[in-house]
């Protein structure tokens, strides 16, 4: 390790010099806490704590009762609020599979093999990366509706399955893997599939990991394709149920926000644990990704 005057520059134990790094974390940390215990807070308020003034940020008697009138709750066609949470787990689960899947097997020939127009190719898909949403919500509908998938199931499924960052992140990842190790197993007899499944996926996990994390966030938290795409309410999505909920269906505001806060908690936990487990892995990504 080394030092200075005879003190470790990054020392393995405490030391004294850390105290001024502390002073600037411990601060800043509680600081980006205060969101989080907010949401938890929030949502075990009973309905006079919710509308209290001034408002109050700690909840003083926890209640359940949001989540019971949350599990309860139907809207006016009579679909349960359970339909909704079914439908956005079985999409994210998709859509999070084949996302990871398609970005690492592209990823893995635009790195290590070379076909025509290889960098044309590569060049449009960070091109890509410039467009926000709303600019593709035209053509994207044009397109779901040209294929025949409106009001369907896999209308929630194939908006989300291009995603330009992933495949940019794991070439970058994947450009770090010697080439000669990819030669030394074809002469073993290896094919490209074996290859892709042995070699490049366990070297590849942290980027994995990173497309996982940003593929969950954009299907879980999309309401998206259940406002545009789809008209049967057996099929839309927790994140649309959830955006319905302020204003009840009978005009219950009151009601409605006791209810909004419990599935605002709901659709938090999920990003906060899978971010919690996964996040060292992200940062070993954005080393590698050429990303500063």
């Amino acid at each position: 390790m080394a030092s200075f005057h005879g003190t470790k520059i990054n020392p393995d134990k405490f030391h004294r010099s850390q105290l001024k790094f502390y002073c600037v974390l411990i601060p800043m940390a509680l600081l980006m806490m205060i969101p989080i215990v907010y949401i938890f807070s929030h949502a075990f308020k009973p309905i006079d704590e919710l509308f209290a003034y001034p408002p109050r940020f700690f909840v003083q008697k926890p209640t359940l009762e949001n989540f019971v009138d949350l599990a309860g709750n139907t809207n006016a066609t009579g679909v349960p609020m359970t339909r909704y949470l079914f439908n956005s787990v079985v999409v994210t689960v998709i859509v999070v599979f084949l996302t990871v899947l398609i970005s690492t097997m592209a990823g893995y020939v635009f790195s290590k093999k070379q076909f025509k127009f290889k960098n044309t190719i590569f060049e449009i898909n960070t091109l890509a990366l410039m467009f926000v949403p709303a600019a593709v919500v035209i053509p994207r509908y044009l397109l779901i509706d040209e294929v025949g998938l409106l009001d369907t199931f896999f209308a929630h499924i194939l908006p989300l399955l291009a995603m330009p960052v992933g495949l940019f992140l794991v070439k970058q990842f994947i450009d770090q893997i010697p080439n000669e190790l990819i030669e030394a197993a074809k002469i073993d007899g290896a094919n490209d599939f074996q290859i892709f499944l042995k070699i490049i996926v366990p070297l590849v996990k942290p980027a994995i990991a990173t497309i996982s994390i940003l593929a969950f966030q954009a299907v879980w938290n999309n309401a998206e394709t259940s406002t545009l795409f789809v008209d049967d309410e057996n099929l839309k999505t927790f994140a649309f149920f959830m955006s319905t909920l302020a204003a009840d269906t009978e005009g219950n505001t009151v009601a409605g926000q006791g209810m909004a806060a419990a599935a605002s908690l709901i659709m938090f936990v999920p990003n906060l644990i899978i971010f919690i487990f996964m996040q060292s892995k992200v940062m070993n990504t954005m080393a590698h990704s050429g990303i500063k």
